[in-house]
């Protein structure tokens, strides 16, 4: 059992490497941030990036996702979302290299795994989480939340001092204390129009991409499943401060495409470099500096 765990699986008709090294790849931007757990994991994530023999061998991802499921267990329950898809996908990997339909295995593997995480967020969203539906978590987590803050500048019509403002507003005071000043709350039409769009333009986005995987896909409509995919890395990251999670969904969508789509391939790539360039290049910054005083 251990020789067939160790033993390299085949390039022909199996995984395809490159589903493996942004995988190792992913492992290597985001590390862990547990201390005994971080080498091991960037260790066997350079290992594989230099070594054919580590990253195609099963026991290399099945550790990996061991390591990531300690990770969750470790700080549990502050981990991210991702983090826990990452440790099913990389069990999933490790499972697919030890199969001898590794291809089909995976290509599986990744299609129910996003189908079932864009079903659980809709189901948050749309049914368990009312401050989601009516609007409040976006009008609030735009003003509140730094990674956000140059957006709700450019795109809701804010100064920097109604910002401020708006923040100081929101900041909740001690027990039965009243502000005897208190400053105005300014909330434009634009702000709210961009919220309602983030709040009713994601969830109609991760709605389509939880339909399309999780139902059987007539093949003339199997562009639709893949679009709408890419589509909500495209949309979403170029906001959301989250690029783990969009590196991962990319990774996904490339390990269920046909090894004769190419272009589709590539669509997922260059999303992947995409997502990497929307986490270095600030543009929501650079624009609320030349727009907003």
């Amino acid at each position: 059992m251990l020789a067939r765990l160790l033993r390299p699986a085949p390039d022909a008709d199996g995984v395809s490497d490159s589903v493996l090294t942004l995988t190792a790849i992913i492992l290597l931007l985001r590390p862990l941030d547990v201390w005994w757990l971080a080498p091991f994991v960037l260790a066997a994530a350079c290992l594989s990036l230099a070594l054919r023999s580590v990253r195609r061998a099963p026991l290399t991802w099945i550790l990996v996702a061991t390591l990531v499921a300690a990770r969750v267990v470790v700080v549990w329950p502050l981990s991210d979302n991702h983090i826990y898809l990452l440790a099913y996908w990389c069990l999933a990997i490790g499972l697919a290299l030890s199969s001898a339909a590794s291809a089909a295995t995976l290509s599986g593997s990744s299609r129910w795994l996003l189908g079932a995480s864009f079903a659980m967020a809709v189901l948050w969203k749309a049914v368990l989480s009312p401050d989601y539906t009516d609007g409040r978590f976006f009008r609030v987590t735009l003003l509140t939340d730094d990674r956000f803050a140059d957006a709700a500048l450019v795109f809701g019509g804010l100064s920097r001092d109604q910002m401020a403002a708006n923040r100081a507003y929101l900041e909740p005071l001690p027990e039965g204390a009243e502000l005897l000043d208190p400053l105005p709350f300014v909330e434009p039409p634009r702000l709210r129009v961009f919220a309602a769009a983030a709040t009713w333009g994601g969830l109609f986005v991760e709605t389509l991409v939880a339909v399309f995987f999780l139902l059987p896909t007539p093949q003339r409509l199997e562009l639709a499943r893949h679009a709408s995919l890419l589509a909500f890395c495209v949309a979403t990251y170029a906001l959301a401060p989250v690029a783990g999670f969009g590196w991962l969904l990319s990774t996904m969508g490339l390990a269920h495409c046909r090894p004769n789509q190419r272009w589709l391939r590539g669509a997922y790539l260059a999303v992947f470099v995409l997502i990497l360039l929307y986490t270095e290049f600030p543009w929501t910054a650079v624009l609320a500096d030349w727009t907003i005083r």
